[in-house]
């Protein structure tokens, strides 16, 4: 007789507990229909999936979730042609490299760089993302509490061999007319070179851009120098905060490597050669959005199965 499909009969359960354990409610109610009271306390709640190993699976598939979400994906080698940021956080840049200042007179990165720089990659007749990017720089370093010149510097480097000295100067005149603030000329320098000797310098910090006709497909990042020429931080896009920035220049002084700050932008934004722009990528955060909703839901079930399988036996 199947003891859950009996008929229960009034008035043998006035209590399913009656002041017993929990576990004897079990009893109880297997007596309350008609089962035999030995048969009823030799019963045993059916094993659950929860029970038996299921929540080791559940609870490695959770971790894996948030894994896969939260840890960088190791980012392979790219190719040299790949407009793209490989970081060499660690690494020095070629002091022995040479390249022009605004007078067009060689001088050697070792003797540019002594303080803590600031290091932007551009090339002067860009249309893109150059001039909004080193406008925002303009506004940012008039808002930190640093002196120019003293406590750091910042160096423009034009990738494209056609930009001359000549146009180097005009850049800078430019850029410091909209100085708030006093900066030196020697603060912030603007340095051209042969295609061969900047793009030393590019490969050196994973700088990566390539030639689209007279243009250049290139993405956009302020790249922080030690006084020793090690790269100690890069900072993504073409807008900044002051603080980070301040933050930045102050590792740089002590040598301190940092990992990029702003992963979340790298990872929720992509460079869109065709628009020149840094753009939002919908289909990588709907597939983390998605993949932690599904860790959540995990979690729940194995929280109320875990919960069934206490109760049941108890």
């Amino acid at each position: 007789m199947n003891p859950w499909s009996a008929r229960h009969r009034p008035g043998r359960c006035p209590g399913l507990t009656d002041g017993r354990p929990v576990g004897a409610a079990v009893v109880r109610r297997l007596e309350c229909f008609g089962v035999s009271p030995e048969r009823a306390a030799s019963h045993q709640p059916r094993a659950t999936p929860w029970a038996t190993g299921g929540t080791d699976v559940i609870l490695a598939f959770i971790l894996l979730s948030l894994w896969m979400l939260l840890l960088p994906a190791a980012r392979p080698a790219r190719a040299t042609d790949e407009v793209a940021i490989d970081e060499k956080l660690g690494a020095t840049v070629p002091l022995d490299l040479q390249l022009n200042d605004e007078t067009g007179q060689k001088v050697p990165l070792k003797v540019l760089i002594d303080k803590p720089t600031v290091l932007t990659l551009n090339y002067f007749r860009c249309a893109g993302i150059c001039t909004p990017q080193l406008n925002d720089l303009t506004r940012t370093l008039n808002q930190i509490q640093l002196e120019p010149g003293k406590d750091f510097q910042v160096i423009t480097v034009s990738f494209d061999p056609a930009d001359t000295p000549e146009v180097a100067a005009s850049k800078r005149t430019n850029y410091l007319r909209l100085m708030k603030r006093p900066f030196p000329p020697l603060a912030w320098r603007f340095l051209t070179g042969d295609a061969a000797s900047t793009k030393r310098l590019t490969d050196a910090v994973g700088f990566h851009f390539k030639r689209q006709g007279d243009a250049f497909i290139h993405p956009a990042a302020l790249i922080i120098l030690s006084p020793q020429g090690k790269v100690t931080r890069y900072m993504y896009g073409i807008t900044y905060l002051p603080f980070d920035l301040q933050m930045a220049v102050g590792e740089a002084a002590s040598g301190l490597v940092r990992p990029t700050i702003s992963k979340a932008l790298d990872f929720c934004y992509s460079y869109d050669p065709a628009g020149r722009k840094y753009v939002i990528n919908v289909t990588r955060i709907a597939g983390s959005v998605t993949l932690l909703a599904a860790a959540v839901f995990a979690a729940v079930v194995l929280f109320k199965g875990r919960r069934r399988t206490e109760r049941a036996s108890s």
